[in-house]
């Protein structure tokens, strides 16, 4: 098992390429399983979670080869049955459900394990199954879903006691491409992860309008065929060394980057009085640290709002900005594992009811941490950079869920960081 020392006090500077998008891959691979034709999907990136897809997608008997950022998918015999070893170790592995019950009519998928960071039940994505017609079982901790006379279109609305569900409108969203009719997704979610999914499935030949909108109208069609795809750049991954560069940076670049997708991330920084400039095509991003950093507040919602996918990381940031800064997470209220791990590091925070008040320290200093999901170690790491000492961040798998090559990053921004095995 890996641990990340992180080595405090040397400041980041320079250019770094932001990886292709964690969230908008694992949907768009899955989605390979609609048809029997060949699937080009670039930039994916090398992160456990894909590399667990890609498992599954080979244990379900589909052709899978990877090989710098490209995997191709051929999916021509497929079997209905997910294997259970890798879907546990995945909660977003549940995807599959969706485009095996249209390509298969019948799915058989464990409930899906990931990070523990409060309820995130698969009943949305069980209900809108059901409502285009298919049959929910549960059997030795499977769902079991079935529609022998096939999916049928229908009018679904996905919205959670938190907001829209973002997996559960894309399973919907594939399902509903092979179903008989037209389906109409209200509530659906807006997140740019489920436009990339719409992009990948109507250039497969799927008729599907509204993505990025509440409301989703899919006109089903018999058959999709094989295409090339580009996944979207990674804005959590953008994010989070946003937030490296407003703590520890001394103008830091990020290229590949979209603009829209960082607009609430970018408004908090400068809100906390940090500098970000975008080129004029809104692809790179230089951030520069503040000279008077200074309290700020979040309440996460869904897209367009702030993501909760980046409260931890900017927790982490107002942990030595002067003033206090208030964090409201109202779609995971539980995800506050990492303030606890901060404050054996020097931080002033108290938790209580979903909110987090974060009382602004002249200085951190390093201490043994572990990471409790993959943002809760996002935030560990970025802290680790300006503490006094050599920070130590153990269960490292977190990180490497969802980040490529996360140290070798930093290392190339000028970082002082080093992975060692236990």
């Amino acid at each position: 098992m890996d641990k990340l020392i992180v080595h405090g006090g040397t400041p980041i500077h320079g250019a770094i390429t932001i990886s292709g998008s964690k969230n908008a891959s694992l949907p768009i691979l899955a989605a390979t399983l609609l048809t029997d034709e060949d699937c080009v999907i670039r930039r994916v990136p090398d992160v456990s979670d894909t590399n667990y897809m890609v498992q599954i997608l080979t244990g379900l008997g589909a052709d899978v080869e990877r090989f710098s950022g490209t995997v191709r998918v051929t999916a021509s015999d497929i079997t209905d049955t997910a294997p259970y070893d890798i879907v546990r170790r995945m909660r977003a592995s549940v995807c599959v459900m969706g485009p095996l019950l249209a390509r298969k009519r019948r799915c058989v998928v464990a409930l899906p394990g990931g990070c523990v960071i409060g309820d995130r039940p698969v009943d949305l994505h069980i209900r809108g199954l059901e409502a285009l017609g298919a049959k929910a079982e549960m059997e030795g901790g499977n769902v079991i879903l079935s529609a022998p006379d096939g999916l049928k279109g229908a009018t679904i609305d996905l919205c959670g006691t938190s907001g829209p569900t973002v997996l559960g409108t894309d399973n919907v969203m594939m399902a509903a491409t092979l179903a008989e009719g037209i389906t109409t997704i209200t509530s659906a979610a807006c997140e740019p992860e489920v436009v990339d999914l719409a992009d990948f499935l109507n250039a497969m030949g799927a008729k599907i309008t509204g993505a990025g909108t509440p409301v989703i109208t899919i006109e089903g069609v018999e058959k999709l065929k094989g295409c090339v795809h580009n996944v979207i750049p990674d804005r959590i991954e953008a994010g989070t060394f946003m937030a490296a560069a407003a703590l520890a940076g001394e103008g830091v670049t990020l290229r590949r980057i979209r603009h829209e997708h960082l607009v609430a991330i970018t408004n908090t920084l400068r809100k906390a009085g940090h500098q970000v400039h975008f080129n004029d095509v809104g692809d790179a991003c230089t951030i520069h640290r503040g000279d008077t950093p200074m309290s700020a507040e979040i309440v996460t919602e869904p897209y367009p709002g702030y993501p909760t996918d980046m409260q931890a990381q900017m927790t982490a940031l107002f942990a030595t900005t002067p003033g206090t800064s208030i964090v409201v997470d109202t779609i995971f209220p539980q995800r506050f594992m990492h303030c606890a791990e901060l404050k054996r590091m020097g931080a002033d925070i108290t938790v209580e009811n979903g909110k987090a008040m974060i009382k602004g320290v002249d200085k951190l200093s390093a201490a043994p941490v572990m990471a409790s999901d993959l943002r809760a170690s996002a935030a560990l790491v970025l802290a680790g950079l300006t503490a006094k000492g050599s920070t130590e961040i153990r269960r490292l798998y977190h990180i490497d869920r969802g980040y490529e090559h996360i140290d070798e990053k930093l290392l190339a921004l000028g970082a002082h960081v080093e992975r060692v095995r236990e």
